[in-house]
C-alpha cells in the first residue's frame, strides 16, 4: 500500500510586508499638494481683507465663510495628509486676527441711575410694500427709537401712519427716517458728498441726556462702482468726528461687511457694537443671512445688548440695540 500524502504547509516566514505602490505614493503627494495650495489660496483671500477698494469689500463679505473653508480643509488634511496640517496654521492665525474685531461680545448690566434706550433699525426694501408691517413688528419690540432706511414715498407714508400714535416725534428725508417716543431737536439732512440725501442727524431728548442719532443708508456697491459708498462712509466718519455731542449712536444700512476696510474711518471714531447673542449678527439676506451690512456704532453710551430680528417682509434683518444714557450734568440740564 502506498504511504499517506504529505501535508502541504505554508511557510509564513517568507511573507514580507507590502510596500506602498508608486501610484499610492503619488496619490498621497498629490493630495498634500492640493491641500497646501488650498491653504495658500485661503491665506491670500484673508489677507485681501486689508486691501482697500472692491477687493477688500469682497474679501470682508467672504471672511466668515473663509474660516469655514479653512476648517473643512483642515479636517481633510487630518485624515489624508497630516504632514501639511502645520502649513494650515498660518492662514488660520491670520484669519483669527482678521475676524477678531467682528466677533460677538458680552453686554453690560444697565446702571440704576441711567436712562435705558432701545434703538432699532431696518432697511425696509423700497417698493416691497412691507414698511407698515416692519413698523408694526419693530414697535412691538418696545423700542424707543425706530430708524428705517430705503424708504420710498409710499413706504414712508405707510410707516408714518403705523407709528404716529406711539412715536409722535419723527423726521424723514430722502430714503431715511426716524421715529421717537422722546422729543426730537436739531434735525439735519446729510448728503455726505452725494447729490441726494441718504442720511440724517437728530438730537433725541431723553429724560436724562440728549443723544445724537444718525441714520445712514449708504450707496450700494457694484463691481467697479463703490466710490459713492466709500465717500459716504468717510463723510459719516467726519461728521461724528466734528460732532460735540456727548452721546452718539449711528445706525443703518452701511452696505459694508463688518471687516470691510471702508469702515476703518468710522471704527476709528466710534465703537462698533458687537452682537451680544453669540452670533456674528448677519443681517442680509433675511432668508439666509450671509453677511452683516447693517451696523450700529456708539460713542459715550453703555451697550447692554445687541441682536437681530426679522421684521416685516424685508430682505434685511433689523438690528435691535439697548444702551443707557448717563445723567445730564446740572449745568447742561434744560430749563423748565
Amino acid at each position: 500500500m502506498g504511504g499517506l500524502p504529505e501535508e502541504r504547509t505554508i511557510d509564513t516566514t517568507s511573507v514580507r510586508p507590502t510596500t506602498p505602490r508608486p501610484s499610492s505614493r503619488r496619490s498621497r503627494a498629490r493630495t498634500r499638494r492640493l491641500i497646501a495650495v488650498a491653504g495658500l489660496i485661503l491665506l491670500v483671500a484673508v489677507i485681501c481683507v486689508w486691501v482697500p477698494g472692491l477687493i477688500g469689500t469682497a474679501a470682508a463679505a467672504a471672511l466668515p465663510w473663509t474660516g469655514v473653508a479653512l476648517a473643512i480643509v483642515a479636517v481633510i488634511a487630518l485624515f489624508l495628509a497630516r504632514r501639511v496640517l502645520l502649513l494650515l496654521l498660518v492662514p488660520a492665525l491670520v484669519w483669527a486676527v482678521a475676524i477678531f474685531p467682528s466677533l460677538p461680545g458680552p453686554g453690560t448690566s444697565p446702571a440704576t441711575d441711567a436712562t435705558p434706550l432701545t434703538v432699532v433699525s431696518q432697511n425696509v426694501r423700497a417698493h416691497s410694500g412691507g414698511a407698515a408691517a416692519s413698523a408694526d413688528d419693530l414697535a412691538a419690540l418696545d423700542a424707543d427709537v425706530i430708524a428705517l432706511t430705503e424708504l420710498d414715498g409710499d413706504s414712508l407714508t405707510a410707516a408714518s401712519a403705523a407709528l404716529a400714535e406711539e412715536y409722535p416725534h419723527s423726521y424723514a428725508i430722502g430714503t431715511v427716517g426716524v421715529w421717537s417716543r422722546f422729543p426730537i431737536d436739531d434735525a439735519v439732512p446729510l448728503t455726505l458728498g452725494l447729490d441726494w440725501k441718504r442720511a440724517l442727524r437728530v438730537s433725541v431728548r431723553t429724560p436724562d441726556a440728549d443723544v445724537a442719532v444718525y441714520v445712514l443708508h449708504a450707496a450700494s456697491v457694484r463691481p467697479g462702482q463703490q466710490h459713492d459708498r466709500d465717500m459716504m462712509l468717510e463723510g459719516i466718519a467726519q461728521a461724528v468726528a466734528d460732532d460735540e455731542a456727548g452721546s452718539i449712536i449711528v445706525v443703518g444700512d452701511f452696505n459694508a461687511a463688518s471687516a470691510d476696510p471702508a469702515l476703518s474711518a468710522v471704527r476709528s471714531r466710534l465703537d462698533w457694537v458687537r452682537p451680544t447673542d453669540g452670533t456674528l449678527g448677519m443681517t442680509w439676506p433675511a432668508a439666509l443671512p450671509l453677511v452683516r451690512i447693517d451696523h450700529v456704532f456708539v460713542r459715550g453710551l453703555d451697550v447692554h445688548s445687541s441682536t437681530t430680528r426679522r421684521a416685516g417682509n424685508s430682505d434685511h434683518l433689523a438690528t435691535v440695540t439697548s444702551v443707557s444714557v448717563g445723567i445730564r450734568d446740572a449745568d447742561s440740564a434744560p430749563g423748565p
